[in-house]
Formats: structure tokens, C-alpha cells, sequence
């Protein structure tokens, strides 16, 4: 069965980049969502139920169930889309991002959702500067370069509308999300600033997923501990 790396916001597929080299396997798939370094199909307005629908379409493409890995934004929406077609999966990974009713929206997301705000923001993202921020926010700076220069203005123009159709996301998919039944493992930096690790621990009891956790590590854990989240992920994958 082929494995389907999912990103989040604002990266790439290149946020797998430190990981991958530590697998063992050979079928591994990492996906840009629309918008991301990718195109944006025709009549795609960048929501949320858009994006899952596409991820749904992008993992059927496989034709049997997959190991499905995701980040972020990419961890909301293989838990969207587990929750919705249980049959595409086999197991399913996430870290930087649970559904759990009970979250609020950090405060660069709540900007990006804010009308006017957001795009006063976005015009700030860029460059030297982007790249200053991220690395604050814990991408490593050999990384860090490389995802400032990726956003662009049609990623920006997907972000926004991406955060304004997803207020109520939280509340909107917990309760699929709770049916989950599908082997699971939650991989958590500890000093994750924008995902507490409260919501993680309570989805993984909702799910019965596994929980893993580097106590030293951020919201970047594929980039800051990618050797030991390949192991977690090839050593799950073998247990099931």
C-alpha cells in the first residue's frame, strides 16, 4: 500500500523533505495542496470542504488503502477525510493539528480571518521577513529560506480564504472525527505554540490513537526531529 504525505500551511511538500531520506520504503507520495506551489483548478475557491473533497479525489487516485501521514492543515484534513472514508485508509498519522471542539484559533490565524486585517498581514509575509519569522517560529533556518520563497501571492490569496471558511472547523468536524476507527498515531512537538497538546492527547482518547511526543521539539517536528518521526512512523506502520 502506497503512503500519502500531506503539508500544512504555509509550507510545501518540501516540509517532508528532512523525513523522507529516513524511510526504508519507496512508495511514498508527498502531495502540494492547491495553491501551494501547486495550480488551482478551475472553480476552486480554496475552502475547506474543497480541499478535502480534492485530498479525497488525490488518495483514491491510489487505488487501495493508504498509510496517510499529515501536518498542520494537512493533519486537519486527513482527519477530515479519515472520518469520511474510512475505506481509503489503512492507518493514518497527524501531528500540529486536532479537531476537538474546545480549540480557538491561534492569533495569526484569527488575523488571517479578519477582513482586511489579513491582507495587511499578507502583504508583511514576505521575503527577509517571512524568513525572519519562521525561523522564530521554529523552522530551522536551512529550511526556512526555502518556505519564505514559496510563498507567493496566489498561496496567500488560498490562505485567507482557507482560514475564512474554517471559523468553526473545530466545532464543524468533531463529530465525524469521534467515529474514527482506523489505527492511528498523533506525533506532537511539546512546545507546539499554535496546537496545544491538551486537544492532541483528548482526540487520540477519542480515537484510540496512538500518541507520541518530543517534549523538545515545536510545531515543525518533521523538520526538527525527522530521523526519530521516521522511525515512529515505519515502526507503527509495521504493528499494524
Amino acid at each position: 500500500m502506497p503512503a500519502i504525505f500531506v503539508h500544512g500551511v504555509p509550507d510545501t511538500h518540501h516540509v517532508w523533505d528532512a523525513l523522507r531520506p529516513h524511510l526504508s520504503r519507496d512508495d511514498v507520495t508527498a502531495v502540494d495542496l492547491p495553491g501551494f506551489s501547486s495550480p488551482v483548478p478551475d472553480g476552486f475557491n480554496a475552502t475547506k470542504e474543497e480541499y478535502v473533497d480534492w485530498l479525497i479525489a488525490e488518495v483514491e487516485k491510489a487505488g487501495e488503502p493508504v498509510d496517510i501521514v499529515g501536518h498542520d492543515w494537512g493533519a486537519l484534513l486527513t482527519t477530515r477525510l479519515v472520518s469520511l472514508r474510512p475505506d481509503l485508509v489503512r492507518t493514518w498519522s497527524v501531528g500540529a493539528g486536532a479537531i476537538d471542539e474546545g480549540i480557538v484559533w491561534h492569533d495569526m490565524a484569527r488575523s488571517w480571518q479578519t477582513p482586511g486585517v489579513g491582507e495587511q498581514v499578507m502583504q508583511a509575509m514576505s521575503g527577509p521577513a517571512l524568513e525572519a519569522g519562521m525561523t522564530a517560529a521554529g523552522v530551522p533556518a536551512e529550511h526556512a529560506s526555502l518556505t519564505a520563497s514559496n510563498v507567493d501571492d496566489t498561496m496567500k490569496d488560498c490562505i485567507l480564504k482557507l482560514y475564512r471558511s474554517a471559523t468553526g472547523v473545530f466545532k464543524d468536524w468533531q463529530p465525524e472525527s469521534e467515529n474514527i476507527a482506523r489505527p492511528g498515531l498523533m506525533i506532537w512537538g511539546g512546545k507546539d505554540p499554535y496546537m496545544p497538546i491538551e486537544f492532541a492527547h483528548k482526540m487520540a482518547e477519542r480515537t484510540g490513537a496512538r500518541m507520541l511526543v518530543f517534549e523538545d521539539s515545536g510545531h515543525w517536528w518533521p523538520l526538527e526531529k525527522p530521523a526519530e518521526a521516521a522511525s515512529a512512523l515505519e515502526e507503527f506502520w509495521a504493528s499494524v
